[in-house]
């Protein structure tokens, strides 16, 4: 991936399960708040307070290749793209500095919504 938005996270304890490796789902949560300091929060939140805005999860997609442990510092590298008036898809890896590939690997599909849930075309800011 080139010209990527970096966010980086440092694994604490109660991001593992017993055998001190990130539990799966956490990545999720990463991939989010990448996204969230991607798109910047102060604009998510003026979407949704004057506009009624916010985005949603159409799609995921993860393909776990190896975990992050305890007391790593890793990288999420996310690429976003506007497949339609609808769509985005957000590219988004994990990767750890010591690894010459990524540990995970992600695809995040999202659509906006009003605040009756019904589908809209994405805002400018993308």
């Amino acid at each position: 991936m080139s010209d990527y938005h970096s966010h980086r996270v440092h694994i604490y304890y109660e991001d593992t399960d017993l055998s001190g490796v990130v539990y799966h789902a956490n990545y999720l949560k990463y991939f989010e708040r990448a996204r969230e300091h991607m798109l910047g929060r102060a604009e998510l939140v003026r979407l949704l307070d004057e506009e009624g805005l916010g985005f949603v999860v159409y799609k995921c997609s993860l393909t776990f290749k190896k975990g992050a442990k305890l007391g790593d510092e890793i990288e999420v590298r996310t690429v976003a793209k506007k497949d339609s008036p609808y769509r985005a898809t957000f590219e988004q890896n994990i990767w750890l500095d010591s690894e010459p590939a990524p540990l995970v690997q992600g695809i995040v599909e999202m659509v906006c919504v009003d605040k009756d849930q019904k589908l809209v075309p994405l805002p400018d800011i993308f």
